[in-house]
């Protein structure tokens, strides 16, 4: 199997970093690119050779936030394809409801500590690279 290619936008380092180690060390070989806010992610999607075969999209963020970013990329007739998870420390019943109404795929609370990230990369990854059939971005697109 080929590297999959994870985008991560978020801009808290220690969230980052746990999330780049707990991929390391997942099952799945995989590429993971770092936007530290929302227009840092929407530039590497414009510039992308190859587009991420998933997006995990934190929702507070400086300059833009994930909401903009989500809703920005359901626009996008390329974009839209992307699978993209919702990885952010609210479990508000609001929050949930508008990422899931803006085009979500998923919805997932940050886990607490590096067991639990490393959990939760494995779930990911069996769940998005393993399990479900993902659509084909292989290719540079414009919006």
């Amino acid at each position: 199997m080929d590297p999959v290619r994870i985008l991560l936008v978020e801009d808290f380092v220690p969230d980052i970093k746990l999330t780049q180690r707990a991929f390391r060390n997942a099952r799945i070989t995989n590429e993971m690119v770092v936007a530290r806010d929302g227009v840092e992610a929407t530039e590497y999607l414009k510039s992308a050779a190859l587009l991420p075969d998933l997006i995990l999209l934190d929702l507070n963020m400086p300059r833009k936030d994930g909401w903009e970013v989500l809703a920005e990329m359901r626009a996008s007739k390329v974009w839209c394809q992307i699978p993209t998870s919702v990885m952010t420390t609210s479990d508000a019943g609001p929050d949930v409801d508008r990422a899931y109404a803006l085009g979500a795929n998923a919805y997932i609370t940050k886990p607490f500590g590096f067991a639990g990230f490393v959990a939760a990369a494995l779930r990911i990854e069996d769940f998005w690279f393993r399990l479900v059939k993902l659509p084909t971005t292989a290719s540079p697109r414009a919006l």
